[in-house]
């Protein structure tokens, strides 16, 4: 199709069609990088200058702010300044705007609050303490993740209770009433109230739908595939209906279902699926040219996304050549694999092939990019952590640590204030100024002020019994430390003892599970420390907890990347799930291992599996030129080597596009694992399970690997929490661990 029309120029005759398209709705099936977003933005210029649409009668609904700024400029730059006075935004921006003339029909004024996660967190918190709910039997954290499943069904308390079908249900039906009578109280609503309220509204009061559906003539709708049911019901509201006597709203919806990656979020993928049985008379144009990636890649995804059942028939090609074909490669561990990486964009950069800038890494969770940083830092390549904190900077991260900086150094008042009330033990800010006070008065230390808190006048008897707690807590692990333990126990002792890990394995919410594994490297990486080759030692280095803070701090440290021309810009890295929309010259696709992606909490599960697919689809569209997928033989899980098998969705790539730089295998066998510098035990595992203890009785004679001989005193708490005071004559008097002191009973 030749047009002489400027705002079709460029088009090819699928992209000219969407545009131009009127009357009934339209399903535009955009697979990666085939110029959706141009479509869109040309769509609703188009709508202004050729069909007469007013700007204020059009509403664009796209996912992020960034997207929504990014089209309003465009049609702008096609359009005019007039372009700005219509409604771009996303759900929740687009829903808060209606409110703030509508909420006075639901007992809100106008002038309400919008409550992010923490203050929500925040306020479940005093519902629950309010209902005296047990925090460890019913965690705050859950209740907030089912309130928030509900809304998006759009299920109200009342509708919670009638459905709830057992006591667990009813208790999170009455968290939930009250949750939402405290919210009414506060005038404020929360991010999940701002679309089910908007859909209230439309439902309840009809001169309110209709003021909306007679400005509103176009909706247009960004990334169909990622709309939950809330979203998919107001979008139903705002299109409205034949009976209504309103003429519908034309409505054009972009997405692929090949690219639905957020059911984790209550995303729900029949919203696209099944566009045409929703709407009868409705139109699809298909886009399958691409124009941002090889045929090689194209092949690759295309042959991968072809073994998903739940999807439109779609085939992406390009016109821009096969290109160069990708490549394979299989790590012995993960720090090979990051070795491996790090050389090769050195050498691309050093063949005027590619440069840092053009380059990223992609991975299945954001645990997985402290290796990728560690080997980054030391080779001096510049790079930034997109969609996520450094590693160390992650919330969970910093709280262990500043575990074991209490436990290397017991004055560190400023770790001990952090950790003193993580995982929550009731001892609040007003506690802790009592204790601050004393120690002032008695020119103490804030420790000391702490193990003697029940000196402190003021502080009530609770809050001292769990500085107690806290205190014993401590104690008990810091002996540890002073019996030289290897660093990796401690690390295990204090996820366990403190119940950091207890606290987010228990927790429903999938972010927590992210935080587990964030933890379980951090694991990974005091052996790593432990297990230096001997020539990586310094003179008069000892193995110690102070030795491995001070390695993680230089780490941590050296953050300060220095960014510029010279540099060629740097490397990104970020999970697949923060990489969509995005594209680079240069892609790695890493850890291609069943367990690790797919994600091994998918596996065995259909629906979750195609998920997992379409995430592999996403992270190979991106790359425009060289894509690069590599596995490792073993990586290291809780510190110990875990052997998985390759990807599945690496069976899925044909083999005639990607060339293998080595196969792994046979070579590789467990004797090659890094030699550590002396044979270890691995350390206990900090799996919450019932263990088994050594039992020692009072009088009984003990020998310890550190302070020799000695004879027990006291004996107190059971299983892992299991302790006894040993005296051992010139070391004196010991409260041991037992799970983790190496005694022997004689």
């Amino acid at each position: 199709m030749t047009s002489t029309d400027p705002l079709l120029a460029g088009l090819n005759p699928q992209q000219a069609e969407a545009v131009t398209h009127a009357g009934g709705p339209l399903l535009v099936v955009a697979g990666a990088g085939s110029g959706k977003t141009r479509v869109l933005t040309r769509r609703i210029a188009y709508l202004m200058s050729r069909r007469n649409v007013a700007p204020y009668q059009i509403l664009a609904i796209t996912f992020t702010n960034k997207a929504a700024g990014e089209m309003k400029e465009r049609v702008a730059e096609l359009v005019g300044p007039i372009a700005k006075s219509m409604w771009v935004s996303t759900f929740h921006s687009a829903c808060v705007r209606i409110l703030r003339q509508e909420a006075m029909r639901l007992g809100y004024s106008n002038s309400f609050s919008i409550y992010d996660s923490a203050d929500s967190l925040r306020l479940v918190t005093i519902v629950a303490k309010e209902l005296n709910l047990d925090a460890k039997r019913y965690p705050a954290r859950q209740f907030q993740a089912m309130i928030s499943n509900a809304k998006n069904e759009l299920l109200g308390p009342q509708d919670y209770i009638n459905a709830a079908s057992n006591q667990f249900e009813q208790v999170v039906a009455d968290v939930y009433t009250i949750y939402q009578q405290r919210l009414q109280r506060a005038n404020a609503m929360d991010f999940d109230d701002l679309i089910l309220k908007t859909v209230e509204v439309l439902q309840r009061y009809p001169e309110a739908k209709a003021r909306f559906r007679s400005r509103f003539r176009h909706v247009l709708v960004d990334e169909y595939q990622d709309t939950n049911h809330a979203q998919y019901i107001l979008v139903k509201e705002l299109v409205g209906t034949e009976a209504e006597g309103i003429p519908l709203a034309e409505l054009c919806v972009v997405g692929d279902a090949d690219q639905s990656i957020y059911g984790f979020r209550g995303a729900t993928i029949r919203n696209i699926l099944q566009f045409e049985l929703d709407y009868p008379n409705a139109s699809t144009v298909l886009l399958e040219q691409n124009y941002r990636s090889t045929q090689n890649i194209l092949n690759a995804a295309n042959a991968v996304i072809t073994r998903n059942e739940s999807r439109k028939e779609k085939n992406l090609w390009s016109d821009a050549g096969s290109g160069a074909p990708l490549v394979g490669y299989v790590a012995e561990s993960e720090h090979d694999e990051a070795v491996f990486i790090a050389d090769e964009i050195r050498q691309l950069q050093k063949e005027s092939k590619s440069q840092p800038g053009d380059t990223a890494i992609f991975y299945r969770t954001n645990a997985q990019s402290r290796v990728f940083e560690e080997v980054f830092m030391r080779n001096a390549l510049p790079y930034k952590v997109v969609g996520g904190l450094r590693f160390y900077e992650r919330r969970e991260v910093k709280d262990l640590l500043a575990y074991l900086r209490v436990l290397a150094n017991l004055e560190d008042e400023i770790s001990l204030r952090r950790i003193i009330n993580v995982p929550k033990r009731g001892i609040g800010d007003t506690s802790l100024d009592y204790v601050d006070a004393f120690a002032n008065a008695n020119s103490i230390s804030f420790w000391q002020g702490l193990l003697r808190c029940s000196e402190a006048p003021g502080l009530p008897s609770r809050a001292a019994q769990a500085i107690n707690d806290f205190t014993s807590m401590i104690s008990a692990l810091n002996v540890l430390v002073e019996a030289k333990t290897r660093p990796s126990v401690i690390v295990e002792a204090a996820l366990e003892q403190s119940g950091l890990l207890k606290e987010l394995a228990d927790s429903v919410d999938p972010q927590d599970e992210v935080r587990v594994e964030n933890l379980k490297e951090l694991v990974a990486v005091s052996m790593e420390y432990e297990e230096r080759p001997i020539e990586e030692l310094g003179e008069d280095e000892e193995i110690s907890l102070a030795g491995f803070l001070e390695k993680v701090s230089l780490v941590a440290d050296a953050d300060e990347i220095p960014e510029g021309e010279d540099h060629g810009g740097v490397v990104t890295m970020m999970t697949l799930h923060t990489a969509k929309g995005l594209e680079f010259p240069t892609v790695f696709l890493t850890g291609m291992e069943d367990g690790i992606f797919p994600h091994s909490r998918t596996l065995g599960e259909k629906d979750e599996i195609e998920e997992e697919r379409r995430l592999a689809y996403v992270g190979l569209t991106r790359a425009r030129q060289r894509l690069y997928i590599s596995r490792a033989e073993y990586r290291s899980t809780w510190g110990a080597p875990n052997y998985n098998p390759p990807s599945r969705f690496l069976d899925e790539i044909p083999e005639d596009v990607i060339e293998w730089r080595n196969q792994g295998g046979a070579s590789l066998t467990p004797s090659l694992v890094r030699k550590s510098r002396v044979a270890v035990a691995p350390p206990p595992r900090a799996t919450g399970k019932k263990i088994s203890v050594m039992e020692l009785q009072i009088g009984d004679r003990v020998s310890h690997d550190t302070f020799g001989l000695g004879s027990v005193v006291a004996v107190a708490g059971e299983a892992e929490k299991a302790e006894a005071t040993i005296n051992f004559g010139q070391y004196g008097e010991k409260r041991l661990l037992l799970r983790y002191a190496p005694v022997e009973k004689l």
